[in-house]
């Protein structure tokens, strides 16, 4: 009984709904992931771009950074977020919570000041579960966090960092340019690519190790 079980688990891992967002990138849905990095708002809205509906972004009152509806409009339509700014640190992560459990918006941010710890992330991975088994929808949940991130038990972690100027285009204006790093996933190996965007949108190509 217990090979069979231990059997099962890497099936249900790669059968898990995920969200294609970049070149065949995914991240497994009804489940709690990390972005960080200084462009790490970037990719969020690359990640709204590939869903529908609402988006929830949950933001410190506190803080002045904040997504930027003017520069995201060329990503995805700002008009589909629904901006909160709780007054309070432990309120940041109960909104996220409460939005997953709910299951009915596909997608919902927290920009956080730092990493949490393994109890609230263990909290928001089965409030996602549990909006996926009993709402419209399997939601998605990001955690925005400063620096390289290390929230720990997360489904997966992804840096963004900026390199603009690594590449020009036909006319010799430097291109905007990232270096993007899975640094963590459960059925998927590091790994860094180098993203440049240019006619046909965002492309990306393996760099040689991931940092």
């Amino acid at each position: 009984m217990t090979a069979h079980l231990l059997s099962r688990s890497p099936s249900r891992d790669r059968d898990r709904p995920a969200l294609s967002f970049l070149d065949g990138m995914a991240l497994p849905l009804a489940r709690a992931h990390e972005f960080c990095g200084d462009a790490r708002r970037t990719l969020a809205a690359l990640v709204a771009a590939r869903t529908e509906g609402p988006v929830f972004w949950i933001s410190p009152s506190w803080l002045p950074e904040r997504l930027n509806p003017e520069a995201a409009a060329h990503l995805f339509d700002p008009g589909r977020v629904v901006f909160l700014e709780p007054q309070r640190a432990e309120d940041l992560l109960w909104c996220l919570e409460e939005v997953l459990r709910a299951g009915v918006v596909p997608l919902a941010v927290a920009d956080l000041p730092g990493p949490p710890g393994m109890t609230a992330v263990r909290r928001l991975h089965l409030a996602a579960e549990t909006g996926a088994a009993e709402g419209e929808v399997a939601p998605l949940g990001l955690i925005l966090t400063p620096g390289d991130g290390g929230a720990p038990g997360i489904e997966s972690r992804w840096r963004l960092r900026s390199a603009h100027g690594m590449q020009t285009d036909p006319a010799g204006k430097p291109r905007q340019g990232w270096h993007l790093h899975r640094l963590r996933a459960r059925t998927a190996p590091v790994q860094g690519w180098q993203m440049t965007t240019g006619p046909q949108g965002f492309r990306t190509e393996p760099l040689a190790a991931a940092a």
